[in-house]
């Protein structure tokens, strides 16, 4: 769980989370009633989950899951505990300020939004299988495309001279919430940069909620917390309403296109396997890694402030 936020295996009847069965069934109103009444329906291929079964969902304090990545189905889990992280209390420990500051990483939002996905996706040694199915991919593309799904990349400078996409996270938001669902990093540091930006976006674009499904280890040490169901669905509550700005436009706020050539084209054209970007964008990207130490302003530097400064 150190690099997916909300990764955990299906456990046995007693454990930390509940599964309720597929909320299929346009009767299903409630997504909380939706046992008794939405019995879960088998198919030889499952259609994408609606984007309004899922807003509808996460807004009532549960989420989809697969038991492996060739599972046609899903499962609806919610959580005993929850974990958020206050977006007004994220450790930030000195090396990791290094890291933002010297901005070793090109950051964009929304740029590579289904290669995140897929990365997070990916086998790895301490989980060989994934939650993340190709139902659950189609179902957040769709709402990905609805505007309530985005994904935070990291980028470097590859070997060939293209940027290539080595870490980054993807979540739902909805009202003044942002669930994170997975991250992945390929090198060390770019999921947590990846997080680091998320936080200092939402507390930029007017967000107040940032859940993070499952308790980690990893997360605990950047601030996270614990809190039950009830009271996680009551901030949830709180939350209504929309925020000051999209994600995208506090982005740009940090990143002037102007400034930051990356900006205009890191992830545009970009192939799944990370060979090919749009022209210019190895370029930009080059000159954004060494903007940490070219001058004393950089997106890097203004993150961690903005994170430092006194409410």
């Amino acid at each position: 769980m150190l690099y997916q936020l909300s990764y955990t295996p299906a456990l046995a009847e007693g454990g930390p989370l509940t599964k309720v069965p597929m909320l299929g069934n346009p009767l299903c109103l409630d997504a909380r009633r939706a046992v008794s009444a939405c019995p879960i329906m088998h198919a030889p291929k499952r259609p994408p989950v609606p984007v309004e079964t899922l807003l509808l969902a996460y807004r009532s304090g549960i989420f989809p899951m697969a038991d492996k990545r060739d599972d046609p189905e899903v499962f609806w889990v919610e959580p005993r505990e929850r974990a958020i992280i206050p977006l007004d209390g994220l450790h930030l420990s000195k090396s990791l300020k290094k890291v933002l500051k010297a901005d070793k990483f090109a950051v964009t939002v929304d740029r590579a939004f289904e290669q995140v996905i897929r990365a997070c996706a990916e086998p790895r040694p301490d989980h060989p299988d994934t939650w993340i199915s190709e139902r659950i991919v189609q179902s957040y593309l769709g709402l990905h495309r609805a505007g309530h799904a985005h994904s935070v990349e990291c980028w470097q400078v590859g070997a060939q001279g293209w940027p290539e996409l080595v870490g980054g996270l993807y979540g739902v938001s909805f009202d003044r919430v942002f669930c994170g669902e997975s991250m992945f990093s390929r090198v060390p540091d770019a999921s947590k940069v990846a997080l680091v930006w998320l936080v200092a976006l939402m507390r930029r674009a007017g967000y107040v909620l940032l859940d993070c499904q499952f308790m980690t280890e990893h997360l605990r040490s950047m601030g996270a917390r614990e809190l039950a169901q009830a009271d996680y669905r009551r901030l949830v509550q709180n939350a209504q309403g929309k925020p000051a700005m999209p994600i995208t436009a506090a982005w740009q706020q940090f990143v002037p296109e102007a400034e930051l050539p990356y900006a205009a084209g890191a992830g545009e054209g970009a192939a799944a396997a990370g060979d090919g970007a749009a022209d210019g964008a190895g370029d930009g990207l080059a000159e954004a890694s060494a903007l940490g130490d070219a001058g004393p302003s950089s997106p890097g530097k203004r993150i961690v402030q903005s994170l430092t400064q006194t409410s």
